[in-house]
């Protein structure tokens, strides 16, 4: 996490930003019980299902929460009053982006996780989006049935309070398969972004060769997961076919941005006839179609080494504002890396989201 130093002058946070990743908590699996029907709200009674837990967010690691963002009780992030004390107001934002981190992605019965996505989705109206005018939804969707996903993509879509589908960096396949293209299809049609967060349905080992021992390899392999990702969007020709589509990596990180993209163009130019409609360079389809959230920041913190990052994205258009709340990745609200001009500042806190998710306007 970033640590302000003695005589670092910070970058000016602006009233009217948009927070592009807040995590609202599921209290516990119970909670959704009111929003399932009377089939499934039996099946979770008699089968005595206790929660949905995943491991790439344990609830009692330190990062999960800030110290002074961790309530004396409960999850961290499951509370409205604290979000709006801890981040809604004190950050001035004219917008909060709501990216429910819950396990519904992780069931293996197709027809269960679509029931919890849905109930998920309108547990997040109710709860959060009615009580606050500043909140927006991310439709959280069962990946493992794309004709269910659309279903609920649509369901949804009638509330212009939802402005993403939100999915999951490490699933079963990747994205840019065709047999996900209606979710693409269906997301470009209804004006909403794909948000890809950071996680795992944990349906196969979270890095390329295998299981690992430590929370902090799940954790640092998330990077490479997101590069394969967008890797297969990009050679599969999902902008080719949605070219209104943006695609936003959530939690992904940007210093790995520029040289996973010398080398994706490096080879690119190399066996581009195998991928004809890849008709321009991995990078423009990025400025095009890729955004890409603040926090967690994991560049270094001096400002000459943070220009020098941005000059090689060569693009002030892609990286967009977030806290990451409740997760612990700065303190206070130094929510923004030093040396950013306040022009720059701008254009991520309120430009860039605006030009990425239609429906905020």
């Amino acid at each position: 996490m970033t640590r302000k130093r003695e005589g670092d002058v910070m970058a000016s946070l602006i009233a009217g930003g948009v927070d592009c990743d807040v995590h609202p908590a599921v209290p516990h699996l119970t909670s959704l019980l009111p929003y399932l029907n009377d089939y499934w709200r039996d099946q979770v009674t008699t089968r005595g299902m206790m929660d949905l837990v995943s491991q790439s967010y344990p609830q009692n690691s330190p990062i999960v929460a800030r110290p002074d963002w961790r309530p004396e009780s409960g999850k961290p992030g499951a509370s409205l009053e604290d979000m709006q004390r801890h981040v809604l107001d004190p950050f001035q934002v004219s917008h909060a982006i709501c990216n429910p981190l819950y396990a519904v992605q992780m069931v293996f019965s197709e027809d269960m996780q679509a029931a919890f996505c849905r109930a998920l989705n309108d547990w997040l109206v109710k709860e959060w989006l009615d009580r606050d005018k500043r909140l927006r939804g991310s439709i959280v969707i069962p990946t493992q049935s794309v004709e269910k996903a659309v279903a609920e993509i649509e369901r949804c879509a009638h509330d212009r309070r939802f402005v993403q589908v939100l999915m999951l960096v490490m699933g079963d396949v990747p994205l840019g398969k065709r047999a996900l293209w209606p979710i693409y299809e269906a997301a470009e049609r209804l004006d909403l972004a794909v948000g890809i967060h950071a996680g795992s349905a944990y349906h196969n080992p979270p890095t390329a060769v295998g299981w690992g021992s430590y929370h902090i390899e799940d954790y640092v392999g998330q990077a490479q997961a997101f590069q394969t990702q967008l890797t297969s969007v990009i050679v599969e020709g999902v902008f080719a076919k949605y070219p209104r589509l943006k695609m936003v990596m959530l939690e992904s990180g940007v210093s790995w941005i520029s040289p996973f993209l010398w080398r994706l163009h490096k080879f690119w130019r190399g066996v581009r006839m195998e991928t004809p409609w890849v008709d321009r360079a991995p990078l423009e389809l990025v400025r095009s179609n890729i955004r890409f959230s603040l926090q967690p920041f994991d560049a270094p913190p001096e400002p000459e080494t943070l220009i020098r990052l941005f000059d090689h994205m060569q693009s002030d258009e892609l990286v967009l504002f977030s806290t990451d709340y409740p997760h612990w990745q700065f303190d206070g609200q130094d929510a923004l890396p030093q040396g950013l001009t306040p022009d720059l500042v701008r254009k991520i806190m309120i430009d860039n989201p605006h030009a990425t998710y239609p429906r905020l306007t």
